[in-house]
Formats: C-alpha cells, structure tokens, sequence
C-alpha cells in the first residue's frame, strides 16, 4: 500500500514532526488539554483519565492504543500504572519518536487499521482517540478489536461526527455503535458534545496565547490550522450542536 494514499498521511508526518520539535505546539497542548500528549483533535486529561477506572489492579496489564501517535497518552497511562504499552500508528514519524521516548516494557508499530494484527485475547484495555473513522470498513474492524480484546477487557472509544464522520440522530445511529450492534458487543455511551464546545473554545483561546511563540519558531501555520479547527466554538452551542456531536463508549465483548 502506497502510504501516501492514505488518509490524511503527510499532513500528520508533518504534524508530528512539528509536535516534536515545537516548544509553542507543547506549551498549547498544556493549556488546552491538561497534558502535552501532541494532542491533534480533542483528547483532553478529564477524557483520558476516564481510563483509569478500566485498568485492572493487577500485574501484567497490557493496553492498546489503536492509533497512537507519538506514544504520549499511552506513556501517562503507563506512569500513572505500570502497565505494559502497545501502540501502532501509520506514521513513521510518529512511531520513531514513540520508540525513542518510550522503550521499557512497550512496543510500537508502523500499521495501517485493517491490515495490522495482534494475537487474540492479549489487551486488557484497548483505546482508540478519534482514530476509528479511518476504517475502511468499521464492523469488519471492529471484529478485529474483539479478537485482541480479553474477555473481560475493556474498549475505550473518543468518537465524533460532524467533519469526517457525519452527524446521525443519536449515540446508538452512529456508524460505530451499529458495527459494536453488528458484532454482538455491549456498550454504554456518554453524549459529552457541551464538554467538547467548552473545550474547543479553550483551545482557541490556548492558541491565541502562545500566538507570538508560533511565530518566532517559524510554525504560524499549524496555529492558522488551530484557529481553523476552532472556528465552530465561535458559533452559540446551538448552533454547534445541530451540525457535531462528541461520544465516549465504553465497550465490552
């Protein structure tokens, strides 16, 4: 498979690549988010830490991070738990830096959703941060989820429709909650969409603080990209939420 070919690939090459060396981008991604975990889309602290409550008390746990990025997320899971990390994600630039910053009982991998595999039954937690909507086909990846998962693992899911995805009624109309129905799985979702309006709008706010640093390290296009994706906060919540919605699922085989 040409890499090029897929979704989105040079825009977050270079995204990862910038994340990695911009002092501004990791400043920004404090104040927006909480914690720096070179976040691109909404994965804040207060929806990470959700986690924790899923993470067996136990030695040998191991967690999956569909989508990885550069590990970050996956290595504040692991410090706050001792847990074994996994990760794969399609860009190399990403993955590299993963495996410089986290190398003690972790492994990261270059993998596309769909043609990657793992044994069965090896996660006890597995975590995919708004990185589903890459599946070509969700309940045929979905499948593949419920073969790594344990049978009394958990899988943990930040969805939202509105850019990539489109906007359906509800929680359970969405393409993920029907490939989860499709495949015999359980879940519960939370409807965190007023969260994510308050959230977008720090963000934007976050941004325009480190403004000057942006500039001065030569990157005012990744905060133009910034005040871009933040534009809908501009908006009134109604507005916003007529046209995007924002889901946790916590999933069970």
């Amino acid at each position: 498979m040409n890499k090029e070919e897929l979704l989105f690939y040079d825009a977050y090459e270079a995204f990862y690549a910038m994340a990695k060396n911009s002092k501004a981008f990791q400043n920004f991604c404090k104040d927006a988010f909480g914690e720096d975990f070179s976040q691109d889309g909404f994965s804040n602290v207060e929806q990470i830490d959700m986690i924790f409550q899923y993470i067996p008390k136990k030695d040998d746990v191991h967690i999956l991070d569909i989508g990885c990025g550069n590990g970050k997320m996956l290595g504040y899971l692991q410090q706050k738990t001792g847990a074994y990390i996994h990760g794969f994600d399609y860009s190399e630039e990403a993955i590299k830096t993963a495996q410089l910053l986290f190398s003690k009982n972790a492994e990261f991998r270059e993998g596309v959703i769909g043609k990657i595999d793992y044994p069965e039954e090896s996660f006890d937690v597995i975590i995919s941060m708004d990185t589903m909507y890459f599946a070509k086909d969700m309940t045929e990846f979905v499948s593949q989820v419920k073969k790594w998962l344990k049978d009394t693992g958990v899988f943990f899911v930040g969805y939202q429709e509105g850019e990539v995805m489109l906007k359906t009624e509800s929680k359970d109309t969405t393409i993920l909650a029907k490939a989860l129905v499709a495949n015999g799985m359980k879940y519960e979702a939370i409807d965190i969409t007023e969260q994510t309006y308050e959230l977008l709008k720090n963000k934007r706010m976050s941004a325009m603080v480190h403004q000057n640093e942006f500039e001065e390290e030569g990157y005012m296009d990744w905060f133009n990209m910034l005040m871009g994706q933040t534009e809908c906060a501009t908006q009134t919540y109604e507005e916003f939420k007529a046209k995007m919605a924002r889901y946790i699922y916590v999933i069970h085989k």
